[in-house]
């Protein structure tokens, strides 16, 4: 099933497209998975909501966010993502660490055919344990279709593999992306890590009772647009989607960016684990020895998790060619490389400047970690969030910045990608 809409699908046509996407189904029990709060312009959280009311008087439903690495949501957070009419006790918490399940192997010759050469090791498949569960007559996977930094255009499968999936596999197709650069894959399709979940789902997942429900979306303020909604297992739908989303998120800035300011919403963006988007989305439109200014008031913290802190705290945003050097030289980013990768894509490689505007995180932290600091106050009597709207802006004082309210919903390059 396929809809789309240029000014966006209102509630209405979300239930008459679920209520059709459950029709002939005879469901006693659902898990839905949903992305998490970091994805809060997806438009998920309402077809969660929906979906929950259509199920919840004639089956058991359970919640599991594909939360990846992230933090488990809070009671606050679901409240503001699904809406009253999902209880909070119907969300469960997927641990990446612990809660999966081995499914088996990427083969090394495969890994090393799609990465050309630059990966020679086997992948685990893992996914968490109620993925497997056959007591599910369907599993409902919900997200969001747009421009991702690993994969090169996230959810379908990723949402399985990455967002409930276990360290093997996001350490692995983390490092495997960083390999092979992402520059190279985000905006595109079929990505070496995106052939990797292909793989893993035809081999793993053929009798696994998902249904795929994707959204491509836009958003003015707090406004959310579903322009496609895109249904079912096959993969044509996500190629459908991934089209769409190359239209929709994709902005070619025209000439290289000398400065550009993001901001990042306090409410999504409390990590820089998360907050890096800022860096990952635009690297592709910044000039040489331009400056990327990050606003960033919510971010309190390195990594999503204690250890992933610790480790991006004690190694810093050194640049390509180093991190692979200490994770040859050192156990911990071995056993951590998502880590790792994480690094790799956080620096620009001294070919333009980053600074980050926190209030939450110290000049002393910041600037440990290899980036620029400004406190948040002054960038922000600077670069007014606002008042700057998304685009090409002139400040009072002549000087042009490019701005970007929110670098999660899109990709910004200085080119066409091929």
């Amino acid at each position: 099933m396929v809809i789309k809409s240029e000014t966006g699908l209102d509630k209405k046509a979300l239930k008459k497209a679920l209520e059709e996407s459950l029709a002939g189904r005879d469901l006693k029990k659902v898990l839905l998975v949903p992305p998490d709060y970091t994805r809060m312009y997806s438009g998920a959280g309402t077809i969660t909501e929906i979906y929950y009311d259509l199920l919840a008087d004639s089956c058991e439903v359970d919640i599991l966010p594909a939360l990846g690495t992230h933090e488990a949501m809070t009671e606050k957070e679901c409240l503001a993502f699904f809406g009253e009419g999902v209880p909070f006790e119907k969300i469960l918490v997927h641990n990446w660490k612990t809660d999966v399940v081995k499914l088996g192997e990427v083969p090394a010759e495969f890994i090393n055919e799609v990465s050309e050469g630059l990966v020679n090791s086997k992948i685990d498949v893992e996914v968490n344990r109620l993925i497997m569960d056959k007591s599910y007559d369907l599993i409902i996977s919900i997200g969001q279709v747009v421009p991702h930094e690993v994969v090169g255009m996230a959810n379908y499968s990723k949402n399985i593999f990455v967002g409930c999936g276990g360290s093997s596999m996001i350490n692995s197709s983390h490092m495997l992306g960083a390999f092979y650069g992402m520059e190279r894959l985000m905006g595109k399709d079929f990505s070496p890590v995106r052939l990797v979940f292909d793989y893993a789902q035809e081999k793993f997942l053929e009798d696994v009772p998902l249904l795929y429900v994707l959204t491509v979306t836009t958003h003015t303020g707090d406004d959310t647009f579903i322009h496609g909604l895109y249904i079912g297992n096959q993969r044509q739908l996500f190629e459908q989607a991934v089209a769409m989303s190359q239209a929709k998120n994709l902005t070619c800035v025209g000439p290289p960016l000398q400065k550009v300011v993001v901001y990042l919403d306090e409410r999504e963006f409390k990590s820089m684990w998360l907050g890096n988007k800022a860096i990952y989305r635009t690297r592709m439109a910044m000039a040489q020895d331009g400056e990327l200014i990050i606003l960033a008031p919510g971010v309190r913290k390195f990594g999503e998790d204690d250890e992933n802190d610790r480790l991006i705290r004690k190694y810093g945003y050194v640049g390509r060619m180093k991190v692979l050097e200490l994770v040859k030289e050192n156990e911990d980013l071995q056993e951590n490389l998502s880590v790792a990768a994480h690094l790799i894509h956080g620096s620009s490689d001294g070919r333009f400047r980053i600074t980050y505007c926190t209030q939450k995180l110290s000049e002393q932290e910041v600037t440990c970690a290899s980036f620029n600091y400004m406190p948040y106050c002054k960038a922000t009597q600077l670069y007014n969030p606002e008042t700057l709207k998304d685009g090409f802006n002139t400040l009072a004082n002549g000087e042009k910045i490019f701005y970007i309210s929110n670098p999660a919903l899109g990709l910004w390059t200085c080119k066409t990608l091929e």
